[in-house]
């Protein structure tokens, strides 16, 4: 007898607290690259990928086998007890693709939340400092601490104060918002004068590409100016990659963009296909400031991760995946382009930086008028049209497509026929 997904989420409902509630009641039986079949038979097409996490797209083979071949061997001894090659091995590749020239170390987590947390942890054994200055919009994890540094209220801090002190915030440039790079940079300087003095900030952390924000690019000039701010204050720039990491942006790291080096980067999602492992990657002399023991988790670096990751690794470059990511974003944002054309007093922007790609809804023409209703309409009435679609932004009203950077064309063009239809339907 099969079970429906009605049914399923009748049973999840009273087992499973809603706080961790679920976007669509669609119940997955199987995934393969970008398709997901739910235990009703129904196919749809991946626009999401997890929250940009399978990247490789769902049950490649090879991170299959890698995985395989390492549960035949052993599942868990704990990195910090009884180490394990594959663990070196993945730590020496990520120093290698990290951006920048300098001498790099590594340390191995579970989530994208502990790698930003142990990030701030280095930050401030480094500097023997405290204060963190986070952006406005900007999402960094649900831990309380990383709470404090998201940029939003709703839904991720609401209801769960208090939060830790010295972190600050400053407006995150956007363009299309008339958020200058110059009034980001005259705010930060402000904070400098009015809440903590440069010399007791430990960390400025920023995401290249603010993910829950609204995937809105940083530009060049801002993290250019952000560096030279950290050096002059010896200011640890930390780079949040989670969501924009191995591949997504039509670059490895969405940082390279800028030429920009950061003194510490997080790294998750994209990282293993699926399973769950994040990092912090590092100069050198930054990551060696904690005492040993002071880093660590009994599942950090898993070797099962850490062989899937690996094969990641390979994947990316065996199929040209990161020149791929930018053709994927170049098709995305013609045909996205062509209903900004047709709806204009509905749709503020279409923009994306390889495979991060984002559309924006407004009413009637103006950027301050938000349609989160349409935006919600269109998540709602995705299942329906075979698809899996997120949405973001500080008001909730922006489409983000994550597509599996391994899609194919065929596949892309239905999703988007799909997508194209459904808009127009629910524009009327």
């Amino acid at each position: 007898m099969t079970t429906s997904n009605q049914e399923l989420q009748n049973r999840k409902t009273k087992v499973i607290a809603r706080g961790q509630g679920n976007m669509y009641p669609v119940y997955v039986e199987r995934a393969e690259n970008s398709e997901i079949w739910d235990v009703e038979g129904n196919r749809y097409i991946d626009f999401g990928a997890g929250i940009a996490v399978c990247n490789t797209g769902h049950s490649h083979p090879k991170v299959v086998a890698a995985a395989k071949a390492q549960l035949d061997k052993f599942s868990h001894t704990c990195v910090m007890v009884n180490p394990y090659e594959v663990a070196v091995e993945l730590a020496e590749k990520l120093i290698d693709i990290a951006p920048g020239d300098s001498e790099k170390k590594a340390i191995f987590v579970s989530t994208g939340a502990e790698a930003v947390e142990n990030c701030v942890k280095i930050a401030r054994a480094h500097t023997g400092r405290r204060g963190v200055i986070a952006f406005n919009g900007g999402f960094h994890g649900r831990t309380n601490l990383t709470m404090a540094l998201t940029g939003k209220i709703t839904p991720y801090k609401n209801l769960f104060g208090p939060f830790p002190g010295d972190i600050f915030h400053a407006p995150f440039p956007i363009e299309c918002h008339d958020i200058t790079v110059k009034q980001s940079l005259k705010a930060l300087e402000n904070l400098f004068k009015v809440d903590i003095a440069p010399s007791d900030v430990a960390a400025i952390i920023v995401e290249p590409v603010q993910g829950e924000g609204g995937f809105y690019a940083a530009p060049t000039e801002f993290l250019q100016a952000l560096r030279q701010l950290c050096d002059q204050h010896g200011i640890m720039l930390i780079a949040d990659e989670i969501q924009t990491g191995f591949g997504r942006t039509g670059k490895m790291f969405a940082f390279e963009h800028s030429g920009v080096e950061a003194d510490l980067m997080t790294m998750a999602k994209g990282i293993a296909g699926g399973f769950p492992i994040a990092a912090v990657v590092g100069k050198s002399e930054v990551m060696d400031a904690p005492l040993p023991g002071g880093l660590g988790g009994t599942y950090g670096g898993s070797p099962v991760a850490c062989a899937a990751a690996l094969a990641v690794l390979d994947i990316i470059e065996e199929e040209s995946l990161v020149e791929r990511s930018a053709h994927i974003g170049e098709q995305f944002n013609h045909r996205l382009s062509q209903l900004k054309t047709a709806f204009p007093e509905l749709v503020l922007e279409v923009r994306n930086q390889g495979s991060m790609i984002a559309m924006e809804l407004i009413q009637n023409g103006d950027a301050e008028q938000p349609n989160t209703e349409l935006t919600q309409a269109i998540i709602a009435h995705a299942a329906k049209n075979g698809l899996v679609l997120l949405a973001c932004g500080f008001y909730g009203n922006v489409i983000r497509f994550l597509p599996p950077l391994t899609i194919t064309d065929e596949v892309l063009t239905e999703g988007l026929d799909a997508f194209e239809n459904m808009f127009k339907e629910l524009a009327k």
